[in-house]
């Protein structure tokens, strides 16, 4: 016997499917996990301490 299906829902699980699909990709794409974004965060604040260090005070 076969299965009887709701029309309606099967398109917008299909739908849905579709869009986590795209997400999917486009987190690929673009986006950066949390480690990723933690490291270069940490890089760039030992670069802003390592060039801060090299400041000369201004001679009074």
């Amino acid at each position: 016997m076969t299965q009887i299906i709701n029309l309606r829902t099967a398109r917008k699980q299909a739908t849905r499917a579709q869009g986590r699909q795209l997400a999917d990709a486009n987190a690929a794409k673009h986006g950066r996990s949390k480690a990723e974004r933690n490291l270069q965060d940490a890089r760039a604040i030992k670069a802003r301490a390592e060039l801060d260090a090299h400041k000369r005070e201004p001679q009074a």
